[in-house]
């Protein structure tokens, strides 16, 4: 199996397999390690268009892109069609390269908005807010949806119908409901039946945790890109593992002690280069966490990572993790 590029409106990537937006792990840092290491495209943490609508403090920093990581995909969520259509104009000089609209975040206080996984519920509201949000911007536009709402609402290719005759341009199918979250098994069935239904590229996501299961999504659903999202965490290398896999079938090693230890000293100098050392101490405890999952004494390094308070001592607690392990 060949790799091969992907194409979404105008936007061209180089690989076919992307990075998910995760709120509070796909931020500007994490991002340009996933890029450097093969991510064909890199999605922002989702943005509120209410956020931005009331110039929320926090958001210019979610809004934040850095060259190297182009192309990145911005992903807003909301309820509101003409506030989500507007916002998204308001932006659009922005130098992200596609615009996705979310409609599969299962989290209480997203979901209890009407927002996220809710508009899976909402097809008619849902087909609103993407023709404005399509007619509003000169990017291509893109959704990224769920298997359906619960085991009794699967909606998927409904949605991706609508989605299509919307004018957006790619859609991603979490193969999950709102319903299940993150647990269980991924149904990577209904990823094929979208794949089948519209012509508009479908990008698979749900359990692809290897270069075996990135390939054999592929081979499943037919589907035109990958969506990696937790499997990334602590896991940059994903990437270009996959990438090598599918290209000809290569089986990269993991990377040692060594190459792991200067990615999270990368990782944390970045964090302290964007965010100032009180928050990249604490935003850089839980990819420690993930980085150093099930290594020997993960444990203990789990107990020193949450006591960090000083890049210092964060920068000591590396030296301790990874100085000794090969």
């Amino acid at each position: 199996m060949k790799m091969s590029k992907l194409t979404i409106g105008n936007v061209t990537l180089d690989h076919q397999i992307i990075l998910a937006p995760m709120a509070g792990v796909t931020d500007l840092p994490f991002r340009l390690l996933c890029r450097e290491q093969g991510a064909g495209l890199v999605c922002m943490e989702m943005v509120s268009a209410k956020a931005i609508y009331y110039h929320n403090k926090n958001t210019e920093e979610l809004l934040t892109i850095h060259p190297e990581e182009v192309p990145a995909s911005l992903q807003l969520f909301g309820s509101d069609p003409d506030i989500i259509a507007r916002m998204a104009a308001q932006i659009a000089e922005r130098p992200f390269s596609i615009l996705d609209f979310n409609m599969g975040c299962p989290v209480p206080k997203v979901v209890n908005n009407g927002e996220g996984s809710a508009l899976m519920k909402q097809p008619k509201l849902a087909e609103e807010i993407l023709s404005k949000l399509v007619r509003a911007v000169d990017k291509p536009v893109t959704v990224k949806i769920r298997k359906g709402f619960d085991d009794a609402n699967i909606n998927a290719v409904e949605i991706a119908k609508i989605a299509e005759s919307c004018g957006v341009a790619a859609i991603a199918v979490h193969g999950r409901t709102r319903a299940q979250y993150y647990s269980g098994k991924a149904d990577w069935d209904i990823i094929r039946q979208v794949k089948e239904a519209v012509k508009i590229p479908v990008i698979g996501n749900g359990d692809v945790n290897s270069p075996q299961a990135a390939k054999a999504l592929l081979e499943q659903t037919g589907c035109d890109g990958i969506m990696i999202g937790r499997a990334a965490q602590g896991n940059p290398w994903i990437f270009r593992e996959v990438n090598a896999y599918l290209e000809d079938g290569t089986l990269l090693p993991a990377p040692d002690a060594a190459e792991k230890r200067e990615t999270v000293l990368r990782h944390a100098a970045l964090q302290l280069k964007f965010k100032g050392e009180y928050t990249a101490v604490r935003e850089m405890r839980k990819h420690l966490a993930w980085y150093t999952a099930g290594m020997p004494h993960s444990a203990h390094f789990r107990g020193m990572i949450n006591s960090m308070e000083t890049m210092e001592q964060l920068l000591a607690g590396v030296d301790e993790i990874f100085g000794g392990i090969s």
